[in-house]
């Protein structure tokens, strides 16, 4: 029987996928030829990105990513679809599998995820993410997690098992009302920074779990005067804090795939946008000052795992 054309139902390959609803997202599922990707870029130190999920539910009205996405319609759609690789965890295993039998003593490093958000709400019902961490554990790569969501918390039985891991938590702003209106789906700020405390907790009760942790501004969002020194202190739960300025003028990559959602709330924020690099530099002079003893990184330099 043919498969039946659901509005906004996705042509974006050959595969012909099922939809379901999660929330108000469109998700379809899809077998993947591949999953781990040669890391280029800003995180081409790594051997491999990898991305449980195309599409994320966050949509948020900056993200790049967006402009991966499978055709215009989904561009526009960004945060209302997602494709579920549903045989990954396979597709992991036997990609891992070929890895060692080239280099039998190089674990590879792989940033988890690059175009996706790992622990984004449908993460919680299909557990992808999970299963691919199962994975992991019997090759022990050096692994980054990017992510916005407290759903990491879940797999810190997996999660203490890997002897070389990272967690970059993105948290762009310190003022509530700031996400709200440039990243309304994601978790609140103090949902992702409780998040840390409690991996920073497990450490208490996982022998030999320790894990590097990041906050990642990237990119930095206004935030308002009083909030600004509170939720600098806060930053003191990472080892390593990672800022980067609202897709600079260089990148014009970055630049060309700024959404018009964006500027547009950008705009609401004049006090601030007005002058970027000012806002810009003051803030990373407030991280060095009140963080001594974090590291303060920018942009590239500060995506790896070391």
């Amino acid at each position: 029987m043919a498969q039946p054309k659901y509005e906004g139902y996705c042509e974006c390959t050959p595969t012909k996928l099922v939809r379901e609803k999660f929330g108000d997202a469109n998700v379809y599922f899809q077998n993947a030829k591949t999953l781990l990707t040669k890391a280029t870029g800003f995180i081409a130190a790594y051997d491999f990105t990898l991305n449980p999920y195309r599409g994320c539910q966050y949509g948020c009205s900056y993200c790049y990513a967006a402009a991966f996405s499978p055709n215009t319609k989904m561009r526009l759609d960004w945060g209302k679809w997602v494709i579920v690789k549903e045989n990954a965890a396979e597709i992991l295993a036997k990609e891992l599998d070929s890895w060692y039998k080239k280099n039998p003593h190089q674990p590879p490093i792989i940033y988890m995820s690059s175009v996706t958000d790992p622990y984004q709400p449908l993460e919680s019902k299909h557990q992808l993410t999970r299963r691919l961490l199962e994975v992991m554990l019997d090759y022990r790569p050096t692994l980054v997690i990017q992510t916005r969501s407290p759903i990491l918390v879940r797999d810190i039985d997996y999660l203490q098992r890997f002897q070389r891991l990272r967690i970059n938590m993105s948290i762009p702003t310190g003022s509530e009302s700031v996400r709200k209106d440039f990243e309304p789906r994601s978790p609140s700020i103090k949902s992702r920074l409780n998040a840390l405390i409690k991996i920073k907790q497990s450490i208490d009760y996982f022998k030999g779990f320790i894990p590097k942790i990041s906050i990642t501004i990237t990119p930095l969002l206004p935030t308002f005067p009083t909030d600004e020194a509170s939720f600098i202190d806060k930053l003191a739960i990472a080892d390593r804090v990672v800022i980067q300025d609202f897709h600079p003028s260089h990148h014009r990559s970055l630049v060309a795939s700024t959404r018009q959602e964006a500027e547009e709330i950008k705009q609401k924020y004049a006090w601030w946008y007005d002058r970027q690099q000012l806002s810009y530099i003051k803030f990373k002079e407030k991280l060095v000052s009140q963080l001594p003893n974090i590291e303060i990184k920018e942009g590239k330099e500060g995506f790896g795992y070391e």
